[in-house]
């Protein structure tokens, strides 16, 4: 058993509820199968690695350990699964958290299952910031965060709104009036809206090998990726890409 638990959030694939935004331009069955590979490739990258990689799913029903053995099988017995547990997405991160530190681990990272391009580098820095700090956080350029660790699962989440532009930095300000230290590392974006798809598919046609299956995801899906109007998208965001640094 290592000492760091890297957790990801995750669903259960099914139509309606993944991706939602990403699904009204993309389409529904496309926008599965592309979900589909960000887990593959989030494997790829951390399953039997230097940390224990679990994915906490939703819905509870679902028999997640089946469906990764299904979808990754050379890979899911370096893998465990647990249901999310909570009404909304801060008490599902606390339970994260204590799960996890029930567990015995004396380190914890959490991430999103959106952002297939994550590299070990952040992760690494992710874990040696918690040397020094009690709460790490990946900010994301739509002024959430991709990641967040700690030590020991302090309540960073209650009365903070998640899914808004201020998420990060609000999370800072409460953690920082319940004493504890906050350090950030480099920023990344993730994969929530169309503009965020073409912005990921011009990183991958660089360098593919960030997110193999994504990419060859994305190249199939090209043409209906393109088609797409998304000049409306990317002016919607492109504010929020800017404010989200603003951080410290």
């Amino acid at each position: 058993m290592s000492e760091t638990a890297l957790v990801v959030m995750a669903r259960y694939p099914m139509r309606g509820t993944t991706k939602t935004r990403l699904a009204r331009t993309l389409g529904d069955a496309e926008t599965l199968q592309l979900y589909r590979a960000f887990l593959i490739d989030l494997a790829g990258h951390f399953a039997g690695t230097n940390y224990d990689l679990h994915w906490t799913y939703t819905p509870a029903e679902v028999d997640y350990s089946a469906f990764m053995a299904e979808l990754i099988p050379d890979l899911a017995h370096f893998t465990r699964s647990f249901a999310q547990q909570g009404s909304d997405l801060g008490a599902r991160l606390l339970h994260t958290f204590q799960w996890t530190y029930q567990q015995g681990y004396t380190s914890t990272i959490v991430i999103g299952s959106d952002t297939p391009h994550i590299t070990r580098e952040l992760v690494a820095q992710a874990q040696a910031a918690l040397q020094e700090a009690d709460v790490v956080l990946g900010p994301a350029d739509d002024g959430g965060y991709y990641l967040i660790a700690m030590r020991e699962p302090h309540d960073v989440f209650t009365e903070i709104p998640m899914s808004t532009s201020v998420v990060a930095e609000q999370t800072i300000t409460r953690a920082i009036k319940l004493g504890l230290t906050v350090r950030l590392i480099a920023p990344l974006f993730d994969i929530d809206e169309h503009a965020d798809l073409l912005r990921l598919a011009e990183l991958l046609r660089v360098n593919n090998t960030l997110a193999p299956a994504t990419a060859a995801q994305i190249a199939s899906l090209r043409s209906a990726i393109h088609d797409h109007d998304s000049t409306d998208h990317a002016s919607a965001t492109a504010g929020s890409y800017s404010a989200a640094l603003n951080l410290s």
